[in-house]
């Protein structure tokens, strides 16, 4: 009798799984520049513009004092 294993990582809670995607045109020069700048962060490049993506956004809401939906809970609001 062998015992069936679970294969790789367990899975996420609906909350912390991406399940949206985002389509974005670029030209070849921006891909590569936006490809080398996530190998010198040691990204992938899909992680890298959700990581400057998020940043951005976050910073630009708070300036403007309004929450940011994907940080709900995390921190208490500003006022």
């Amino acid at each position: 009798m062998s015992k069936t294993r679970n294969r790789g990582a367990p899975r996420k809670s609906a909350d912390k799984s991406k399940s949206e995607l985002i389509q974005i045109r670029v030209n070849a020069a921006e891909k590569q520049a936006f490809a080398d700048a996530a190998d010198l962060d040691g990204k992938k490049l899909s992680e890298w513009i959700r990581d400057r993506l998020r940043r951005l956004a976050r910073e630009e809401l708070q300036a403007q004092g309004l929450a940011v939906a994907f940080m709900a809970g995390r921190f208490p609001e500003r006022q």
